[in-house]
């Protein structure tokens, strides 16, 4: 005896239900590939973006827009002056340059409420590259992420 319910019958509503489920299950890994994916887009214009902005500071330096102790490096002391400008030296009525707009968040930081600055690492000009750590300017900034792109190259190298 077959029932039936709206025209089908209960083996054929199991059976679509089934290729549903498995549909559904194949297209997950692949959904999770794509937001990888787009965080990892993110990751790489926020660096791109920033290293722009240290760049540019180095080289107002440099130019002599921006005043520097004779014992600094030229870099920034920290990321706040990247967006809330430093004093044209240059100008006599030292208008303010700035760098960046808004310093942009690491993608991939798990606390959504940290400040955009605290969710970088920091490497200085004085620290070797296999192991950047901190100092008196700012040099670079890498991920603090401990994971692997889909590239397999850790983010915290990018």
């Amino acid at each position: 005896m077959r029932q039936q319910r709206n025209g089908f019958t209960l083996i054929e509503l199991v059976i679509t239900m089934a290729i549903i489920g498995l549909l559904a299950s194949a297209a997950f890994p692949l959904t999770s590939m794509v937001m990888q994916r787009e965080k990892e887009s993110e990751l790489r214009a926020a660096l791109r973006e920033i290293r722009g902005a240290i760049d540019a500071y180095k080289d107002a330096v440099d130019q002599g827009r921006i005043t520097m102790e004779a014992d600094k490096s030229g870099y920034p002391a920290n990321l706040k002056l990247l967006y809330e400008g430093v004093a044209d030296a240059s100008r006599p009525d030292n208008a303010v340059i700035y760098f960046i707009r808004r310093l942009p968040r690491d993608p991939f930081f798990p606390d959504g409420k940290a400040a955009p600055e605290d969710t970088w690492g920091l490497r200085s000009y004085a620290s070797p590259p296999d192991s950047p750590q901190a100092g008196d300017d700012v040099f670079d900034v890498y991920s603090l992420s401990g994971g692997k792109g889909l590239n397999g190259v850790p983010y915290h190298d990018w």
